[in-house]
């Protein structure tokens, strides 16, 4: 990534969801255990806590993406993230469980901030450079969670349980600020205009029914978070059961902790970079086709584990699988659609992304009580499976509809 080139528009944004990813990282890790210890909250109402959030987004990431559509980027960026705010705040200061839940569900109806971003990116980019561009990203993803979970703890166990989610709470009020201070509107007020006159601001279901290449990618976005909802939901227990099932509590701890830091290292390597290498000489479907087949590999190798090892294949294969992959998808996605909707095409992708987010944390720990390997036997067929309808779209082209 040659920094000199980059628009500093870019590199701001960047930043921004960096220091989002950072704070949402120091705190998110441990949050079921706080609610565990804090507050003696059942195990199956803490996976409700960890599912209502992306329920939340599921339903409001389409209106808040058209909303930027219509109102510009930069006003509903702000109050998302001020949203994030005010949900780790109520969740330090949590007096009870209800509370808890009140502020996941707040920062899933205004965590549009990613989407904003993304949408953000889409404006600044010409279409050839969105793909690298969008990676940038997940590598910001990456690096976030690479230093945020070892901050966190380190944070809980110096300060107490509480001070992590004060601190993520500062580390998003400080991206208020980078928004409001160092970044602007990429919408012009005509285009604005324009937008709002649009037929709805957004797409109908019939729309996106009758357009081919976007039911594609919802279809493969879908399997693919499917696949990583379920090592989301199991990997820790799966690292205490099997992988280093016969050592100590401490050696378990520290032995997830780096697989989980291989996984945000990988990730941050694939779109600094391996993505902009290989993204001119394969082009996006053709890396939405390799990156199902390497998930697949590191989804194998979690699914014969039978110690630590085969851990270290898995954490690097499956995130440089998903680096590959998903970056694309949103860069195709928004070449499926007018200029007007693209804010509300991303949104869709998002709440496509959290439905299955929903659904596999959900069900992973229901088939991990069965079998422990059995979520990545099934995260590896679902890898294998996705590449019918990845295939399937690269022999189709694009079509973008005509603006309203």
């Amino acid at each position: 990534m040659n920094l000199r080139k980059i628009d500093r528009r870019l590199l701001t944004i960047l930043l921004i969801v960096f220091v989002q990813m950072l704070g949402a990282a120091m705190a998110l890790p441990i949050l079921l255990l706080y609610a565990q210890r804090q507050f003696q909250i059942r195990p199956e109402y803490n996976a409700l806590l960890l599912s209502s959030f992306f329920a939340a987004q599921f339903l409001a990431g389409p209106t808040i993406g058209r909303l930027s559509d219509k109102y510009g980027r930069i006003p509903v960026l702000i109050i998302s993230q001020i949203g994030t705010v005010l949900s780790f705040i109520m969740i330090g200061a949590a007096p009870n469980v209800a509370i808890l839940f009140i502020a996941r569900i707040l920062d899933g109806i205004t965590g549009g901030n990613i989407i904003v971003a993304q949408a953000y990116i889409t404006d600044i980019t010409p279409p050839e450079k969105r793909t690298e561009s969008l990676g940038y990203i997940f590598a910001a993803f990456g690096l976030g969670f690479v230093f945020g979970p070892a901050l966190g703890g380190s944070l809980s166990a110096a300060f107490g349980p509480r001070i992590p989610f004060f601190m993520a709470a500062v580390a998003a009020a400080l991206t208020v600020v980078l928004t409001w201070r160092t970044l602007s509107e990429t919408l012009t007020p005509e285009q604005r205009m324009k937008n709002r006159q649009a037929r709805r601001g957004g797409i109908a279901p019939g729309e996106v029914m009758n357009n081919a290449p976007l039911l594609a990618i919802l279809l493969i976005a879908f399997i693919g978070q499917f696949a990583l909802g379920l090592l989301q939901a199991t990997f820790a227990l799966f690292g205490d059961a099997v992988l280093f099932a016969d050592y100590s509590d401490r050696i378990v701890d520290l032995g997830i902790g780096i697989l989980l830091g291989t996984v945000g290292l990988s990730q941050f390597l694939t779109q600094t970079l391996l993505i902009r290498r290989v993204l001119p000489r394969f082009g996006e479907v053709n890396l939405v086709i390799v990156g199902s087949v390497l998930r697949g590999i590191g989804m194998f190798f979690l699914a014969i584990a039978v110690g630590p090892w085969f851990g270290i294949p898995g954490s690097i294969f499956f995130p440089i699988g998903m680096g590959l992959m998903m970056p694309p998808l949103q860069s195709l996605s928004t070449r499926t659609v007018p200029d007007e909707v693209r804010g509300g095409v991303l949104g869709l992708y998002q709440s496509t992304v959290s439905l299955a987010t929903i659904f596999s944390t959900a069900l992973g720990g229901v088939i991990f009580a069965r079998d422990p390997h059995y979520p990545y036997w099934l995260g590896m067929v679902l890898s294998l499976v996705v590449l019918i309808p990845a295939y399937w779209f690269l022999k189709r082209p694009l079509r973008k509809p005509k603006s309203a």
